[in-house]
């Protein structure tokens, strides 16, 4: 909880590449403030989706998330790092504004498999977004998304099947395990270490060379910058 505290503006070097950083079902900006120091503090301009309490899709959150793309994009295109829901909405983007959209990577994500039984939460997901998981608001492509794709997943998530979190081959370009629990992909801090060198393998890969960050020196284990 201490450690949502603090400014919700973007953090990190002011020309680091940018990355938009999307909550979780129930989570706010507050909740992924560590994640977005961790991208902070290796290079990253990170960015809250500045939408509130994530509630479930929502008619007008893709157009909202692209109004936020747009105001984020120079000419370079953005990181999406999507938890949980936020993944989902992530890719959804992804195929919507593929030229604004660098690669996407999500963490425990339930893109993969039945959506009624992939997670643990459906019912209670169903009753608080206002429809039924297959009946979003705006139309689902269930198909990988046209833009690098990274599926960070957890076997013991305890929250969204590993299966559904690691998807398929054809559903993204790769799956890496990480030990940790659902929450923790956001919150726990030896975690945010191994999600944002994780990211930063994968961007070497796709793109043939390691993304041009310059890291923050601080005293600590996080920026606050």
């Amino acid at each position: 909880m201490l450690a949502g505290l603090g400014p919700l503006g973007p953090r990190g070097p002011e020309d680091g590449p940018p990355a938009l950083v999307i909550p979780g079902f129930l989570a706010t900006d507050r909740t992924t403030m560590d994640l977005r120091r961790a991208l902070a503090r290796v290079g990253w301009r990170s960015h809250p989706w500045l939408l509130g309490l994530n509630l479930g899709a929502k008619a007008d959150t893709l157009d909202l998330l692209g109004n936020r793309l747009s105001e984020l994009e120079d000419d370079r295109r953005v990181l999406l790092v999507g938890w949980s829901l936020g993944g989902m909405f992530a890719r959804q983007l992804a195929h919507r504004f593929p030229g604004k959209v660098r690669a996407v990577v999500t963490l425990g994500s339930p893109f993969s498999g039945d959506l009624k039984t992939n997670t643990n939460v459906c019912e209670y997901y169903e009753r608080i977004a206002g429809h039924d998981v297959y009946e979003p608001p705006f139309p689902h492509i269930m198909d990988k998304p046209p833009v690098p794709t990274l599926a960070l997943w957890s076997r013991r998530d305890g929250i969204v099947a590993p299966s559904a979190a690691r998807g398929r081959d054809h559903e993204r370009d790769k799956a890496v395990e990480i030990d940790t629990y659902h929450t923790g992909f956001a919150v726990h801090r030896p975690v945010l270490s191994q999600v944002v060198n994780e990211i930063r393998i994968f961007l070497s890969e796709a793109e043939g060379r390691p993304p041009a960050l310059q890291p923050i020196m601080v005293a600590g284990s996080l920026s606050r910058r």
